[in-house]
């Protein structure tokens, strides 16, 4: 798939463009409408806000037919219903939270069948567990180092990445104190390491952009005895990901959860070495005077990632990708009787391992360009989110619900339609 200029998860390029300009200028708030229920707390019937069932139309905004990504800019992705179902049972309950979060990481190491001696933690998203896990490999199971942090005295404070893995995502990193060294080399690597690394991290996207592949800065972090960090956070499917990079021997590996495993929005995985996520879990939620208090992790999120990730590893991911080509070839062949439209058709190698779709314009033929389109798809009502840049239109369906093929269909078509020279 095209990058397009695009990193993983949101807030980024042409969608970022669409969202903020479209999106962006629609009502935030409603005026609040009084409630006339007569119902006491917990009768479970919906009155004033909700009732009518069209929860985002009663605050003004306009709903989205996702036609793009798994972006968080507009929600993620759409959870599971059987983790719905396990999420409203698990809130009406209370629980011991670092007991769940232990409970729920022996399950999930189980279902993973992760390398002996690796654990697992639901975080706040796999932005958390990047600040998380940089921060337990910063304070270890230091008391004084944890409520310190991010003044790092008496602690290692550079994490040393390539040039070309920087992203908005190392902020995270640089949220515990520690300071980002870039390099482009071997050579380069081997000259920044010194007493204050405490770390090499890795964004599992940008394999292909840097001189140093992902098995060779494994192995230039563990020649050197430092932990190395494998952001993976969009990289699955396929679902072996999961496991590979911790047979591979990376020290720390994240996950989103509300992307195509399609657990909550709010969750990710932090999986690696036993005591390294041990030590992550000590400076998150729900630990007091901790740079993570605030990546608070519900009881009924962590639960509905587990149900979410036990179904997606019992899919069959080839029907899944089946069902996808369908509804892309479903719009692809209601556009393909206009002229000069044509298309291409591939899988991203690494992030957003889903079919894709592009739509390519004879620009003799249109008086538009793909953004324009894009930009006219997203004002409509209900907004219609498509990847659009000069060079294509871009499309998957992994966020297409039964049937909006059809409607994306016909409003592709009909802007295409009146842009036609």
């Amino acid at each position: 798939m095209s990058r397009f200029g695009l990193n993983r998860r949101g807030f980024l390029g042409g969608l970022v463009t669409l969202a903020g300009s479209v999106l962006g200028k629609q009502r935030l708030f409603a005026a609040a409408r009084p409630s006339t229920s007569k119902q006491g707390p917990g009768s479970g019937k919906i009155t004033g806000f909700g009732e009518s069932g069209d929860v985002y139309a009663e605050l003004g905004l306009t709903t989205i037919i996702n036609a793009h990504l798994t972006e968080t800019v507009i929600g993620g992705s759409l959870m599971r219903p059987e983790a719905m179902a396990v999420m409203e049972r698990a809130a009406k309950h209370f629980v011991v939270m670092m007991d769940l979060e232990a409970a729920v990481g022996r399950r999930i190491s189980e279902m993973l069948k992760l390398p002996q001696g690796y654990g697992v933690i639901v975080t706040s998203g796999a932005a958390s567990a990047i600040q998380n896990g940089y921060a337990g490999i910063l304070t270890g199971n230091n008391a004084t180092f944890i409520t310190q942090i991010p003044d790092l005295t008496g602690m290692k404070s550079e994490v040393i990445i390539q040039r070309a893995h920087r992203s908005g995502w190392d902020h995270q990193i640089r949220t515990t104190g520690a300071k980002i060294i870039e390099v482009e080399t071997v050579e380069d690597v081997r000259r920044a390491i010194n007493e204050r690394t405490a770390g090499m991290h890795f964004q599992n996207l940008s394999d292909p952009d840097g001189q140093i592949k992902r098995a060779d800065w494994l192995k230039l972090a563990h020649e050197a005895n430092l932990p190395a960090f494998l952001d993976a956070a969009a990289d699955v499917p396929p679902k072996s990901r999961l496991w590979e990079y911790a047979n591979m021997g990376f020290d720390l590996i994240t996950f989103s959860g509300g992307k195509a495993i399609r657990g909550p929005q709010t969750t990710g995985l932090l999986i690696g070495r036993q005591e390294m996520v041990h030590n992550a879990l000590l400076n998150m939620s729900p630990n007091e005077d901790t740079i993570g208090r605030p990546n608070k992790v519900g009881k009924e999120e962590m639960l509905g990632l587990l149900k979410a990730l036990e179904v997606y590893l019992a899919e069959d991911q080839e029907v899944v990708d089946q069902a996808q080509s369908k509804q892309l070839e479903t719009i692809a062949a209601k556009v393909s009787k206009i002229p000069g439209v044509t298309f291409t058709r591939n899988v991203s190698p690494i992030k957003n391992h889903f079919p894709s779709l592009q739509v390519h314009l004879d620009p003799a033929r249109f008086s538009a360009k793909p953004r324009d389109i894009a930009a006219q798809l997203a004002a409509r009502k209900p907004s219609i989110i498509v990847g659009g840049e000069e060079s294509a239109i871009e499309m998957t369906a992994i966020d297409l619900q039964p049937g909006e093929e059809n409607v994306v269909a016909d409003a592709l078509a009909s802007a295409l339609t009146a842009h036609s020279v």
